[in-house]
């Protein structure tokens, strides 16, 4: 029995967009269909198939109703490809010129609609593949599709396949929902190599000082931390830990940035970066504030809440730890 060919489109926001209004943005994607696709930090995925019959319309209006929506009630206009595989899709989207628009592409057409194009456009297809394939004359996606499978692989290596199945209108990838990723990280590269000491110190502490003003601005809570230290020479350490509860405050995830970095066991490793990722987040209203008896935690979380006022209204740096702030010279 021969498949139908899917309806997939592919959106893509503007970038830099904030997190907060990309997540808006998903959610008029899921107004339109059940089977929606986060791709961080600005693009998705949808699969219209089920749609098409729900709201009795064709694809190419759904997307022009969706950057209506996006652009009346965020301001945000977007970039909206269509056509039978994601490969298309996302070709089509990139064709779009800045701000918006919609371009669909249909299952007929898709073959001869991708031929013509630069092969640089072909989604999947990086600058360093493309200016392989030019070297050797192929500089449309019509030429690479009529090449055989095996010659392009000795150019690409194992993307060759792939590449030539995409550039025939082939792609078998369906569309996976998925939400956007539960976590988020900071990170600091340290201005010269150094080993574990006051600096290294004074930036984990800062990490930990972002990670959680991030937190709480988010009304988010931790379930657990992963710290990735990255030395000079290329090698990476990398250890994730549990909270026993989940928390946005600085005095826990201190504490348990702090056994990370203990666990390291650090001796002449030179550290070039840290990073810090607070993982599996939840709603802070939904995790269990237990009363504490200790007045000094409770004189620092209620510092905590007047540092948060001052930053939303001085700048994220107007204050931290003294052990962040580096002494003048």
């Amino acid at each position: 029995m021969e498949r139908r060919p899917g309806v997939v489109m592919h959106v893509r926001c503007p970038d830099r967009l904030p997190e907060e209004t990309y997540r808006q943005v998903l959610e008029q994607l899921h107004e339109l269909s059940p089977v929606v696709e986060a791709r961080p930090p600005t693009a998705a995925l949808v699969d219209l198939r089920g749609a098409l019959r729900y709201h009795g319309a064709a694809a190419a209006h759904l997307g022009e109703v969706l950057r209506l929506r996006t652009v009346s009630r965020y301001g945000v206009d977007i970039r909206v490809g269509i056509g039978p595989t994601v490969t298309v899709a996302a070709t089509a989207s990139a064709q779009v010129e800045r701000p918006g628009g919609v371009l669909a592409v249909e299952a007929a057409d898709a073959a001869d609609w991708l031929a013509l194009l630069p092969v640089e456009d072909l989604h999947g297809i990086g600058p360093r593949q493309a200016a392989v394939l030019k070297r050797y004359g192929v500089d449309r996606v019509g030429l690479l599709a009529t090449l055989p499978a095996a010659t392009v692989q000795r150019l690409l290596g194992k993307a060759g396949r792939t590449a030539v199945d995409r550039a025939r209108g082939i792609d078998p990838r369906t569309v996976t929902p998925r939400r956007l990723p539960t976590s988020v990280g900071v990170r600091h590269r340290l201005p010269h190599d150094v080993l574990d000491g006051a600096a290294v110190r004074s930036a984990l502490l800062g990490l930990v000082v972002q990670l959680g003003a991030e937190l709480r601005r988010r009304g988010q809570a931790a379930h657990a931390l992963t710290l990735t230290l990255t030395f000079a020479g290329g090698p990476a350490w990398e250890k994730t830990r549990r909270l026993p509860e989940p928390s946005g405050h600085e005095d826990d995830l201190r504490r348990l940035t702090y056994q990370l970095m203990d666990s390291a066991g650090l001796q002449r490793g030179r550290l070039t970066a840290l990073a810090l990722r607070a993982e599996d987040l939840a709603d802070a209203d939904q995790a269990a504030e237990q009363l504490s008896l200790d007045a000094a935690r409770q004189a620092r979380l209620t510092a905590e809440q007047a540092a948060d006022r001052i930053r939303e209204k001085f700048g994220p740096g107007a204050i931290g730890p003294a052990a962040t702030y580096r002494p003048a010279s």
